[in-house]
C-alpha cells in the first residue's frame, strides 16, 4: 500500500531528506542503451541545471547529487523558516519563474489595483505557493515532470519516463546525513563508472572538488554563484544557518579513503581528516562502512541513532519502522 509523503516527512525531526527517482523499468533513459547503442547522456546535465534553477526558486538547498544512467540521487534540507519570511511579492516572483501565474496574479504583477476580494483571493494563492516552496513533493514533482516531458518530446513518444512516485528516507542525526552523502556521491565509484571522484561525472563531489582546487580568488567568487549547500566548517567556507554541520576538505578526505576501500574491496582504515571527522560524529570504521555502504544502500524510510527513530516514528504515526534492528545493531558496533 502506498504511504502518502506527509507520513513520511517531519519537519520537526530534521530538514534533510535523501530522494530517489527511477526511469521506467530501469531502462538507460539518461545513459547509453545498451541494445541500440543510442546515447542520452545529455539528459543527465538537464536533470543537474534544472535542479539548479529549483534550488533558487525553492527553499530547498542541496547538500549532494548524483546523476545515473538510469535513477538519481538527491540529498535535500529543506528551510521552512526561510520560506515563512518571504514577502508576498517575492513568492510570486519566485513561483512564476518555473510556472505561468493566472490572470489575477499577472494583474498584480503588473501594477493593477486590487479590489477587497481579489486581494483576499490574491492572498489564498500565495499561501498555497509559499506552502509548497518548501514541499520536497512539489520539488521532485517539478523536476520530474520537467524532465520526462522533455524527453517524450525529444523521442516523440507518450507515457510514463520515471518508473513511480521518488523513494525518500529521512535522516535524523548527522551521522546518518554524513553517511547518506558519502553513499550517493560514490555512485558512480560504487558502480564502476568511474575510477576517483575526479572522474565522476555529474555529481556533487566533482564540483566541489573543481571548487576546492581552484585559486583562493578564484574559489571565493565561484563559491559566491555556488548553488550547493556549503560546509560550516573551515576557513574557506561561507558561515550560514543552513550550512552542513562539518568541514569541506574532511569531508573529501573522508569519501576518497572511502572509496579508495571501494575499488579495492576492502574496508580499510579511516585515517587523517577523515578519521577525525569520524570521531566528531562518534563512529567507528567499522560503523562507518556499514553505514555509508551496506545501510543506505537499502533505501530504508528513516536513519539515525535509535532515540531519534523512536521519535520520529511516533510523530510520523509508525509503530515500527524497516531497518531498525539493523541500525541498533550498527550503532552498538562502536
Amino acid at each position: 500500500m502506498t504511504i502518502p509523503r506527509r507520513h513520511q516527512i517531519s519537519l520537526g525531526h530534521t530538514p534533510y531528506y535523501h530522494c530517489i527517482a527511477r526511469c521506467v523499468r530501469r531502462a538507460f533513459l539518461c545513459g547509453r542503451d545498451r541494445f541500440s547503442g543510442r546515447s542520452f547522456n545529455h539528459r543527465r546535465q538537464w536533470l543537474v541545471d534544472r535542479i539548479r534553477l529549483q534550488t533558487s526558486v525553492f527553499g530547498i538547498g542541496v547538500c549532494a547529487y548524483a546523476i545515473m544512467e538510469n535513477h538519481y540521487h538527491v540529498v535535500l534540507r529543506v528551510n521552512r523558516q526561510q520560506v515563512l519570511g518571504w514577502s508576498e511579492h517575492e513568492v510570486i516572483e519566485r513561483w512564476t519563474l518555473l510556472f505561468n501565474g493566472p490572470v489575477l496574479v499577472q494583474a498584480y504583477q503588473q501594477g493593477a489595483t486590487l479590489t477587497k476580494v481579489e486581494r483576499h483571493t490574491l492572498s489564498r494563492i500565495v499561501a498555497e505557493w509559499r506552502r509548497r516552496l518548501y514541499d520536497i513533493s512539489w520539488f521532485m514533482r517539478c523536476l520530474n515532470e520537467y524532465i520526462a516531458r522533455r524527453a517524450n518530446a525529444e523521442d516523440e513518444c507518450r507515457g510514463r519516463f520515471w518508473e513511480g512516485r521518488f523513494k525518500s528516507q529521512a535522516l535524523l542525526d548527522d551521522s546518518a546525513l554524513l553517511s547518506c552523502m558519502a553513499y550517493v556521491d560514490l555512485n558512480p565509484v560504487r558502480a564502476r563508472l568511474a575510477t576517483n571522484l575526479v572522474d565522476s561525472d555529474f555529481t556533487s563531489i566533482q564540483e566541489r572538488l573543481r571548487e576546492l582546487r581552484s585559486s583562493n580568488e578564484r574559489y571565493h567568487r565561484r563559491r559566491a554563484n555556488s548553488w550547493l549547500l556549503p560546509f560550516s566548517r573551515g576557513q574557506r567556507t561561507v558561515e550560514s544557518a543552513e550550512a552542513i554541520r562539518f568541514g569541506c576538505e574532511e569531508y573529501l578526505d573522508l569519501v576518497e579513503q572511502t572509496g579508495r576501500g571501494v575499488r579495492r574491496g576492502k574496508r580499510g582504515n579511516i585515517v587523517g581528516q577523515g578519521g577525525s571527522l569520524l570521531c566528531r560524529m562518534g563512529l567507528s570504521c567499522d560503523q562507518w562502512v556499514t553505514l555509508s555502504l551496506e545501510l543506505q544502500a537499502r533505501s530504508l524510510r528513516a536513519v539515525g541513532k535509535m532515540a531519534r527513530m523512536r521519535a520520529y516514528a511516533e510523530a510520523t504515526g509508525y509503530k515500527w519502522i524497516a531497518g531498525v534492528g539493523r541500525i541498533r545493531e550498527i550503532y552498538s558496533l562502536g
